[in-house]
């Protein structure tokens, strides 16, 4: 079925606890088949989104809708076309690895025979399939995450939300989540997710937000929002009166951290040539620029608990 809206559309939603306002009037919409990004630090707004999307916190104010339905009058046939990677893992341990999926499947009145072939194709999906018959607390972190991705998957939901789906992980471990969270997105699912994990944003997301103090700090491609904001290149040096007199002289764009400092540029080898020559510095660091260059110039460098 092909939507002509687009699957998520928000527009000034808001989300109040008491005095405190979690969400602030934010706006965004997701596209078919997209992969989307909510980022930011602790606090900022991202999960409480996540959670108002997900039809399990109600909006103080403002409107949302899940596949053209309000998610305030719509919840039970929202759910139905979703699934969920919550950031626990809250497996059963009561349970095997082929029974958690299994008695999950019972949630949607999947007749029998079609959830047990649904759970043959998802343990062989997720890689699980030696491990059918292990209870749950037997496997490893990785494992579990795999577990918990298959189970959401049972319904074969057009939408699929992810609150830190690899945290945890070890990188051989994330990688694998990566390539099936990058196969689920060319078989047409559309998927939403948050993470700490900068890099994994700028590899799967197609499009995101940063999110900070419940606002939408800015929107885009991970390329543009770095292109936008930082440059292509950073150049790094020692902070020094006199290096950045001479930055000041050649109207370089640079920001003072603590003992260094970072220079944009989008001409590498003639930015660091330059600066080389003409502010007489020792030694210069050169690097591609990041998403996390961009986040952390959003959000400050603060540490928030």
């Amino acid at each position: 079925m092909i939507y002509i809206f687009p699957v998520i559309a928000g527009k000034d939603v808001r989300k109040e606890f008491g005095e405190f306002t979690a969400v602030d009037s934010v706006a965004f919409s997701v596209n078919e088949g997209e992969l989307f990004g909510f980022l930011g630090p602790n606090g900022a707004g991202k999960t409480t989104t996540m959670r108002l999307i997900q039809c399990i916190s109600p909006m103080t104010s403002g409107t949302l809708e899940v596949f053209g339905m309000d998610v305030n009058s719509h919840q039970r046939e929202i759910k139905f076309k979703m699934g969920v990677v919550p950031q626990e893992n809250n497996l059963d341990p009561d349970f095997t690895v082929y029974e958690n999926l299994f008695v999950f499947s019972r949630y949607f009145d999947i007749p029998e025979d079609e959830a047990k072939k649904r759970v043959e194709e998802l343990l062989k999906f997720v890689h699980l399939e030696e491990k059918r018959d292990t209870m749950t607390e037997s496997l490893s972190g990785g494992m579990k995450r795999r577990l918990v991705l298959a189970r959401s998957l049972i319904n074969k939901p057009r939408l699929l939300i992810l609150d830190e789906p690899t945290v945890g992980l070890d990188p051989q471990s994330r990688h694998l989540m990566w390539d099936k969270l990058k196969g689920l997105k060319k078989q047409g699912v559309t998927i939403v997710l948050t993470t700490h994990y900068l890099e994994e944003a700028s590899q799967l997301c197609d499009r995101l937000v940063i999110m900070d103090n419940g606002k939408i700090l800015v929107e885009g491609s991970p390329t543009d929002l770095i292109q936008k904001y930082i440059g292509s290149a950073i150049v790094e040096t020692e902070n020094d009166p006199a290096i950045l007199s001479c930055l000041e002289g050649h109207k370089a764009t640079y920001e003072v951290l603590g003992d260094n400092v970072q220079i944009y540029t989008d001409n590498l080898q003639e930015t660091t040539d330059h600066i080389l020559s003409e502010c007489k510095l020792k030694s210069v660091t050169a690097r591609a620029a990041t998403l996390e260059d961009v986040f952390l110039k959003l959000t400050g460098r603060k540490l928030r608990e």
